[in-house]
């Protein structure tokens, strides 16, 4: 058995919302595995967040932004030890430097590789763990690039995304950015339907049916019923499918073809420090 730490009890707790004895006991069952015990905590009908996308660290600050013809965003998040660094204006400063740098980037390696001032991104980060007394790096790298990309950035710097649209229109701006908060609020797991991998329909439904024979659900009838639970699942975790969060009479692709029936969601990513 796993000595499991009432740190990780409490990690488990804050991603799925659970009691904490079902997050000891199951984390104890999984062996410490986090990913196995939140899958436990589903197949016992626990109602859990499924945080499949967001980066695990520690501290620091998410930054967003995007180019002069909104045409890609960039997101990068710089890591630190404690709260009281990442909340520094100079250290947001910094942050925000290295995220106008990674604009001109296609990755984290030629990003840490670029100019900042008279030396590199990655000598930057070693100047400045020694000046503040942290250790720093970059701890995401997330880049979307379409005909207009929006932004969002949580208030404390915890969550940052980018949001792709196909066209440009009169109000494409307030449109990409409400595309926006609705991934920092509501978290989907893919754009839609078809982005969701066979892994994990795979695994929804094994869930399904084990929650199903828990309340003694006839075996013949537990694939219809995890078919309709299935889809359940693409609605809630599947951005186009979502409820809209200005308007939960409408989903986010309904919202999105009343402001611009041409226009479709073609990206999104979603940083967070948790």
């Amino acid at each position: 058995m796993s000595n499991i730490t009432a740190s990780e009890v409490n990690k488990l707790r804050k991603a799925t919302g659970a009691g904490m004895m079902d997050c000891k006991n199951a984390l104890v069952e999984a062996n410490g595995d986090f990913e196995l015990a939140i899958e436990n905590l589903r197949k016992k009908g626990q109602k859990v967040a499924a945080k499949r996308a967001d980066r695990d660290s520690s501290e620091g600050a998410v930054i967003a932004m995007v180019n002069d013809d909104q045409t890609k965003g960039v997101i990068i998040s710089l890591n630190c030890e404690t709260d009281f660094v990442a909340k520094n204006e100079s250290f947001v400063d910094l942050a925000k430097s290295f995220c106008k740098i990674a604009l001109n980037c296609s990755n984290l390696e030629e990003l840490l590789n670029s100019t900042h001032e008279s030396m590199t991104v990655s000598e930057k980060l070693i100047e400045q763990t020694g000046v503040i007394g942290e250790k720093l790096e970059i701890g995401a790298f997330e880049s979307v690039s379409s005909e207009h990309v929006g932004f969002y950035i949580h208030a404390g710097n915890k969550i940052a995304t980018l949001a792709g649209l196909s066209n440009k229109f009169e109000n494409v701006s307030d449109v990409s950015k409400n595309v926006a908060m609705q991934v920092a609020a509501m978290n989907p797991i893919a754009l839609n339907e078809d982005s969701v991998s066979k892994e994990v329909i795979e695994k929804e439904i094994e869930i399904a049916k084990e929650q199903l024979r828990a309340e003694g659900k006839p075996e013949a009838m537990l694939d219809n019923i995890a078919k309709g639970k299935l889809k359940k699942f693409f609605k809630d975790n599947t951005l186009v499918k979502q409820a809209y969060i200005k308007d939960n009479k409408s989903s986010v692709e309904n919202y999105i073809q009343s402001e611009n029936n041409e226009c479709v969601i073609t990206n999104f990513k979603r940083v967070a420090l948790v």
